[in-house]
């Protein structure tokens, strides 16, 4: 089953196209990551399958309903979960109260017992939102945003202000709900939380998607030729080397290899006729962060001239002021 569809997506703010045709589908019960630059339509494109924009042109449908009608709307809001960038949340309530007046806003919501435990809050139950760390505080926007029992969760760079603990502490938290059933669309800067946790990939550039798969095969990842790396040997000349070298570059020189197994073996044999180590040796394929700056790298310029309409930013008076509420809700 399709959780989300979107198909020939546009937006336009004034002369500036910001979504250009997107296509994309996202699985139920898959985490689905959207990535990209800034400026690059990807706010945008998350803001309308939340309700929070209207398109200009294209087909959306999340959980089968329009995120644009009225009536859909409505009926989403019971059925989705967001945990935004910038969520505002009265100061002086309590972890638990917090949560437990969220709890209010659903028909079916999760006990409040269980969402402090799953999001680990346990400890600050009692104390004031003002009085939590800025990884605490995120915390608590992730219990916000489960609360519902949602069918689809949308995360806003969930782990922002994380220590790498607690980012992988949170990364826990993201599988255990894809595990019971919830779809998960999310957005991350970070390549190693998409490698991480996406079953599903798009890059979106220039308002449009450039590239979508898996975060292993995405851009012909699975494909490209691996990087064998080493220190040049004390004493060695790069025309000395069993293989064919780039120039030293911070000390190391690199060699591509479509099989990687032979050129090492021709290396290392090289290396154990002369008894000469080969320091920091590494061998591996481009990284998921390599393959999208690969991707985006020829839409910077383009971006960086374009407008940035960031959320809360939108010059459409309609959807002013979002940050922090739920649609059709009153502020936290």
């Amino acid at each position: 089953m399709t959780a989300v569809a979107v198909d020939g997506l546009l937006k336009k703010y004034g002369d500036h196209e910001a979504v250009r045709g997107v296509d994309f589908a996202v699985e139920e019960g898959e985490i689905f990551a959207l990535l990209g630059p800034n400026g690059a339509g990807k706010t945008t494109t998350m803001e309308i399958l939340e309700g929070f924009r209207q398109r200009d042109g294209g087909s959306v449908r999340v959980l089968g309903r329009d995120p644009g009608d009225k009536a859909d709307g409505r009926w989403l809001r019971g059925h989705i979960g967001l945990v935004l960038q910038d969520i505002a949340v009265e100061p002086y309530l309590s972890v638990r109260e917090t949560i437990a007046r969220n709890a209010g806003y659903y028909p079916a919501p999760r006990d409040t017992d269980e969402v402090i435990d799953l999001v680990g809050l346990r400890e600050k139950e009692g104390a004031k939102v003002k009085d939590l760390s800025g990884g605490q505080k995120r915390r608590l926007d992730l219990a916000l945003g489960v609360i519902g029992d949602p069918r689809l969760l949308f995360l806003d760079e969930p782990t922002t202000g994380f220590d790498p603990g607690a980012r992988r502490g949170a990364w826990e938290v993201v599988r255990n709900l894809r595990d019971a059933g919830t779809t998960i669309m999310l957005t991350t800067h970070y390549m190693d939380e998409a490698q991480a946790l996406a079953d599903s990939v798009a890059v979106i550039a220039g308002g449009r998607i450039v590239a979508s798969g898996t975060p292993d095969t995405l851009g012909g990842r699975d494909s490209a030729l691996a990087r064998i790396r080493f220190a040049l040997p004390a004493g060695a000349a790069i025309g000395d080397l069993p293989i064919p070298v780039s120039d030293a570059e911070e000390g190391l020189v690199t060699a591509e290899a479509e099989e990687p197994t032979a050129v090492l073996h021709r290396l290392t044999s090289w290396a154990l006729e002369r008894g000469t180590p080969l320091e920091r040796l590494t061998v591996e394929q481009p990284t998921l962060e390599d393959v999208y700056l690969g991707l985006t790298s020829s839409y910077a310029q383009q971006d960086a001239s374009s407008p940035s309409i960031e959320r809360g930013q939108d010059p459409a008076p309609a959807v002013r002021g979002r940050r922090g509420r739920r649609p059709g809700r009153s502020s936290r």
